[in-house]
């Protein structure tokens, strides 16, 4: 960010420089800027293939290319913070100099600050959408200050200017400032105050009312409630952002705890519980909140009879880990913590109310360690009708296939207990399943089936298709996400790091509660009440369906197997041969970047000379004049004639002066341009050609206006420095011209459309004439 600002800066001082000191036109002023941004990125990032260290060339481009597609690439690997790769600098200082561009475009050059508003929404939308609802307040107020102040300056601008200059330097300087009186300082205050209103208004308004949230200010009040009752989960889905933690480049740790239990192997820390499927995913459902007890109540459906033992945890979240959930052991029963947090009794989640987040908490947990026998699970009765509904809701959209997988892999078990066990252990070791982080998750209904057939996928694939399958069959279940339990440290701690982060899946057995299983394969660790003596020796397995050869399982240890995590996660493993689906994040190019790299390429190119193209061709088509032998065409021959001297004059530094008559205005050129001898003489014979020309009753024009043009700025060239004369070539000031054509056009064609609306108004209001207004019928 720091480097986007200084590049940033400098765009905006070419701006200013261009304006101020060559006097260019609007056109010209954004051309300078958009060649320096590609200079800049050139210099920044290219540089040893750009021509003489900082011109862009056909080499510089396709540096830029593969800048861009590795970038792409980071961008679907990572999760946030995402390492700052030569990609990902430039999609970053690349997007912040084009949305200044626009922004000074707008606001500067055109004069027009509302609508510069709308790339500056832009940039903060991106920012508040990858922040997951953590948006901080300031930034906003911020945003939204320079904003207004920018609104303000241009305000200031237009009551002191008395509306916008469109002529020359020496019209501006006749309405300066001090030529006219500043702004009433009573307008001054009321723009103030409706700015402050409603910048007070889209701060407060989302805070008093929870059902706005969830947009761009999603953050300065999420969750609602208060320290009373009620309120609402609101967070953003656990999911989005679980594949990428677990292909991050470091395993940088999230949390440390240490414990009581004597064996942590199966101590997950678990956040929360998502148990709304609508067939494409999961999620966790919008329920209401109450402040945490001191002590939280009994599991649901947990009987006394079964073993349980109470452990104590103390657990410290990293400064870079901010959860919206509390990570800590379930089923939990008493939480000591610091902070604004409520309580969610369905699924035991702690929940940070109004922006509170874990960042850096310390905290104490004592839990229950639940211990059921394989007996009690096997006997466990029917679960509560109103759980046993909510909890085996299933879409009608989901795939037949999925269920009949189920039964066929349960087939012949005598409970849902041993149908549980079925299916874990049929994802865990005789379905043939594989586990690979980089394949997609996958949307749509038939998400499930793809993955049920290719065999292949990590945790969220493998709780999914368990959770689902498991309501099929009457089971109720939901997804559980958090991490495992971590890896032990030399002081007795345990160290939880990002890739620990996982999803699995929770039935419900009655008497036992909600139960943990594991049918992710190398990952986790498998219950106790799941492994020895299940009845799974029996097991029919279904029929494998006919795979490619790059389905079929392969004896040789691949590239995902040989290569080690970190070098993966930093791409020096190269790309499998066999890989069967692409990351998360796609791959390929996208052609989004193609497309802007070869615009900007035609600008490069195109824009320094198109100053001098339409010169050129204005002059041309003047000098040429109107065809026809009429004394009206003669007449309009010398008047675009005249035109183009005075359009000469203005390159040559000598503005149009619409106030002189055609004789002062030639002795006007003659006097600044410093013109003697014949080119003098030709402008004097103009000025009385044009003055003839317009004023007496047949025009008669004599000698030849264009030779005496030809002259005029022969002389105007010959007095002139080297740098006006190059100025004058390149960037001449009349092509200010091309954009007053532009206004004018826009304004004629506004004002038809005008017309012709109101034409239809009033033929719609005559056709209906008994149409009454609602509202003013008198009673």
């Amino acid at each position: 960010l720091a480097e986007a600002a200084v590049l940033l800066a400098v765009v905006a001082g070419v701006g200013e420089l261009v304006r101020r000191l060559l006097s260019a036109g609007r056109v010209l002023t954004v051309a300078a800027q958009a060649v320096t941004v590609l200079v800049l990125l050139a210099v920044v990032f290219v540089r040893d293939r750009a021509i003489a260290g900082f011109l862009p060339g056909p080499e510089a481009v396709a540096g830029w290319q593969a800048l861009l597609e590795a970038g792409a690439q980071d961008v679907g690997r990572y999760a946030i913070p995402a390492p700052p790769t030569d990609g990902i600098r430039l999609m970053l200082v690349g997007g912040v100099l084009l949305v200044g561009l626009v922004v000074d475009a707008l606001a500067v050059t055109a004069r027009t600050a509302a609508p510069a508003g709308l790339p500056l929404l832009a940039l903060y939308s991106v920012a508040a959408g990858l922040s997951g609802g953590k948006a901080v307040w300031q930034y906003f107020l911020l945003a939204a200050a320079g904003y207004l102040l920018l609104l303000l300056a241009e305000g200031r601008d237009r009551l002191t200017r008395w509306g916008r200059v469109l002529g020359g330097p020496e019209q501006v300087r006749a309405s300066a400032p001090e030529a006219r009186p500043g702004p009433p300082a009573g307008g001054t205050r009321f723009g103030r105050r409706i700015g402050v209103l409603a910048l007070g208004a889209a701060l407060a308004v989302p805070a008093v009312l929870p059902s706005l949230d969830g947009g761009l200010l999603d953050g300065l009040g999420t969750g609602g409630g208060g320290s009373g009752g009620g309120g609402t989960i609101n967070a953003v889905n656990p999911l989005v952002s679980l594949q990428d933690n677990l292909v991050q480049p470091e395993d940088r740790e999230v949390i440390r705890y240490s414990t009581d239990a004597p064996d942590s192997t199966g101590m997950y820390l678990r956040m929360v519980a998502m148990d709304e499927f609508d067939g494409t995913t999961w999620r966790a459902s919008r329920r209401d909140l109450q402040d945490v007890p001191g002590t939280l109540p009994r599991p649901d459906g947990l009987r006394e009879d079964v073993a349980v033992r109470e452990v104590t945890t103390d657990l410290s979240v990293s400064d870079d880990f901010d959860p919206n959930w509390l990570p800590m052991p379930f089923p939990a029963s008493q939480v000591a913590i610091e902070g604004r947090w409520r309580y969610e009794p369905a699924g035991r989640l702690i929940v940070g109310d109004k922006g509170q987040t874990g960042r850096g908490a310390g905290y104490t947990v004592r839990s229950l360690v639940v211990e059921p026998t394989r007996e009690q699970l096997a006997a466990a009765p029917p679960a509560p009708e109103a759980l046993r509904r909510e909890y085996t809701r299933v879409p009608d959209s989901l795939p037949p296939d999925v269920k009949d997988t189920a039964l066929e892999v349960t087939r012949g078990a005598g409970s849902d207990y041993e149908r549980a066990v079925r299916l874990q252990d049929w994802f865990t070791v005789k379905g043939g399943f594989r586990y690979d982080v980089s394949v997609s998750s996958g949307t749509g209904v038939e998400a499930i089936s793809r993955f049920l057939e290719q065999r292949e996928g990590f945790c969220v694939h493998f709780s999914f298709a368990m959770a689902a399958m498991s309501r099929t069959l009457g089971i109720p279940a939901r997804v559980a996400v958090g991490f495992t339990p971590g890896s032990p440290q030399a002081d007795g701690t345990k160290s939880v790091g990002i890739r620990d982060a996982h999803a699995w899946p929770e039935l419900y057995f009655e008497g036992v509660g909600w139960t943990r299983f594991e049918p992710t394969p190398s990952r986790g660790t498998t219950p106790e009440y799941t492994r020895a003596e299940a009845p799974v020796d029996d097991t029919p397995v279904p029929e494998q369906p006919e795979q490619s050869a790059q389905a079929v399982p392969s004896q040789a240890p691949s590239r995902q197997q040989t290569c080690p995590p970190e070098a993966r996660g930093l791409g020096e493993c190269g790309q499998d041969q066999d890989q069967g689906a692409a990351p998360a994040g796609g791959s390929g190019f996208p052609l989004g970047p193609v497309l802007l790299i070869a615009a900007g390429t035609v600008l490069l190119v195109l824009l320094p000379v198109l100053p001098l193209l339409w010169r050129r061709r204005a002059r041309s088509r003047r000098l040429a004049g109107p065809p026809g032998r009429t004394e009206q065409d003669a007449a309009a021959r010398v008047l675009a004639v005249w035109r183009e001297v005075e359009d000469t004059a203005w390159d040559y530094g000598i503005p149009p002066d619409g106030s002189h008559t055609p004789r002062r205005a030639a002795e006007r050129v003659v006097r600044l341009g410093g013109l003697t001898g014949d080119a003098a003489a030709a402008a004097h014979r103009m000025g009385g050609t044009v003055e003839q020309v317009l004023y007496a009753p047949r025009p008669r024009p004599a000698g030849s206006p264009a030779e005496d043009a030809a002259r005029i700025r022969a002389g105007l060239r010959a007095a002139a420095g080297r740098g006006v004369r190059l100025r004058a070539e390149l960037l001449p000031r009349s092509s200010a011209r091309v954009l007053w054509a532009l206004s004018d056009t826009w304004l004629s064609l506004s004002g038809r459309l005008s017309a012709a609306r109101t034409r239809v108004t009033v033929r719609i209001t005559a056709a209906l004439p008994g149409l009454a207004l609602p509202g003013r019928r008198r009673g």
